[in-house]
């Protein structure tokens, strides 16, 4: 479906499902130079399991237009404004990598649009590697490519895709190769320039759940801490043999923890 934000078409998915204003809205925030279709499993599950879903193209991400968004905090205010084009006044919101971030910013800016938060590759900061910003900034493919690799265990080099015939690394890369110019080494300078993550935490007041994956070497274990620290009663889950892109490589479990951590609430 499309939606105008701000005056520029967003793109999304609702997995399947029109909108149904009876139904809780969850949205789904993918990472950098990423698109809404990181989310096609989660998102078909949960339009038909009690939810109106909506996984978004961020501006100037997959189908959406607008101009980009440099910095996490105002990715968060448009996330927010999102939510309420969409004809809702909060919404529950799953976000992976950079959409972590966002989430994380959105809940602690706007609470009383945020339901609850679902973290997934949570971290309270992302420093990106400086091998991996130089390649962005130089336009080079060895950015995609450290990006492919970075992202994934072991079980996703060695194939383990769930559709048979399909490439996990392959997929991934295209994912990467399709954004448009410019968009990677924006979204990776928003997460390098973000520091407010251990403040925002400070300031979440719904419940969340942190997912993470066991083999994340993109936003290791210890950069959740300020969000174990901070975050009054948050869970958390670790996903086994899993990388940075859990969401593709472990769908299943990654669906399983986020049904189960919503259906408490």
């Amino acid at each position: 479906m499309e939606l105008t934000v701000r005056g520029a078409k967003v793109l999304a998915t609702t997995g399947g499902r029109a909108l149904d204003p009876s139904l809780p809205l969850l949205i789904f925030v993918h990472g950098a130079a990423a698109d809404r279709t990181v989310w096609q499993l989660q998102t078909r599950y949960f339009a038909h399991h009690g939810y109106s879903v909506l996984a978004v193209d961020l501006p100037r991400h997959g189908g959406s237009n607008g101009e980009l968004i440099e910095t996490i905090e105002a990715y968060a205010d448009w996330l927010v404004a999102a939510i309420g084009e969409a004809g809702y006044d909060s919404a529950h919101l799953v976000g992976h990598s950079m959409g972590s971030l966002i989430s994380l910013e959105s809940a602690s800016r706007h609470p009383e649009r945020v339901k609850s938060l679902v973290l997934a590759a949570a971290a309270s900061e992302v420093e990106v590697h400086p091998a991996l910003m130089v390649a962005a900034e130089n336009d080079e493919h060895l950015a995609f490519e450290l990006l492919t690799s970075w992202s994934h265990g072991r079980w996703g080099h060695l194939g383990g895709h769930r559709t048979p015939g399909l490439w996990m690394l392959g997929s991934t890369m295209r994912l990467w190769e399709r954004a448009r110019a410019g968009v990677l080494v924006n979204d990776l300078r928003a997460c390098d320039n973000y520091a407010n993550g251990a403040l925002a935490s400070t300031a979440v007041r719904c419940p969340t759940l942190m997912v993470n994956g066991e083999l994340d070497t993109m936003t290791p274990s210890d950069n959740a801490q300020p969000l174990r620290d901070n975050i009054a009663g948050v869970e958390e889950i670790v996903i086994e043999g899993a990388g940075h892109a859990m969401i593709v490589e472990s769908p299943d479990p990654v669906i399983d923890a986020i049904a189960e951590f919503l259906g408490r609430r």
